[in-house]
């Protein structure tokens, strides 16, 4: 049987936030269900594609439009793009996020006890920031997403697996360091995986100028993994 995919619309502050929903076939109760976080460009087909591969491997996935408070937008203009990330407000975000849990939370086949989150590029930064902020999750995995202050992994609640590009030319090495020197100094869980001859955005297979299909290949079985030993 296919995935079952729709998009569906949850209630956040006096806005809709609308987000793509994909299920496992014959998703069994108590399923384990994971939040997918867009990269600058919007709630785009490769997001929604992650989500749907996320669903044959057994998982419900969640990917709500950070962007429904700006008009729903999806671009492939990095002028565009940058414009709408900086438009976003933190705060809203985090309530965004925490009504997007809160809506796996009630879907009959999830087990409310078992989610994560997986963000890339500006998710990334996003999916690190809600394993400091949201007990809800059981696990993060971080795709190339910029790294917070040192002090702020003291807050860390669950592990994190983070994925870092080695020819990234957007997230430095020496915050990379840093995320390690947080999870050690904290005794935090968790594990930074480099990619040393990939650039950021390695993981966006609709990107050939960046996309690494060995490494993107290996850092999903990676994610598959870390998210079977916590989620």
């Amino acid at each position: 049987m296919p995935v079952a995919s729709e998009m569906v619309e949850f209630a956040c502050d006096a806005f809709t936030v609308h987000a793509f929903l994909a299920e496992p076939p014959r998703a069994p109760a108590g399923a384990p269900a994971i939040l997918v976080i867009h990269e600058w460009w919007g709630l785009n087909d490769h997001i929604k594609d992650v989500a749907r591969r996320l669903a044959n491997e057994g998982y419900v996935a969640l990917a709500p439009d950070l962007y429904s408070r700006l008009g729903f937008k999806v671009t492939k203009d990095p002028n565009e793009a940058a414009g709408l990330m900086n438009a976003l407000s933190s705060q809203a975000t985090l309530r965004d996020l925490n009504a997007a849990t809160g809506y796996l939370r009630r879907q009959p086949c999830v087990d409310p006890l078992r989610i994560g989150i997986v963000g890339f590029c500006m998710g990334g930064t996003i999916a690190l920031t809600q394993a400091c902020h949201n007990s809800d999750l059981k696990a993060a995995v971080v795709f190339y997403g910029k790294v917070p202050p040192l002090e702020t992994f003291d807050y860390l609640l669950c592990p994190v697996l983070y994925h870092h590009a080695g020819q990234d030319g957007w997230v430095t090495r020496q915050e990379v360091d840093r995320l390690r020197q947080g999870l050690e100094q904290f005794g935090k869980p968790g594990e930074v995986v480099v990619y040393p001859s990939c650039q950021h955005a390695f993981f966006n297979d609709t990107r050939p100028e960046v996309y690494s299909e060995q490494d993107a290949k290996a850092a999903w079985q990676k994610t598959l993994q870390f998210f079977a030993n916590h989620v």
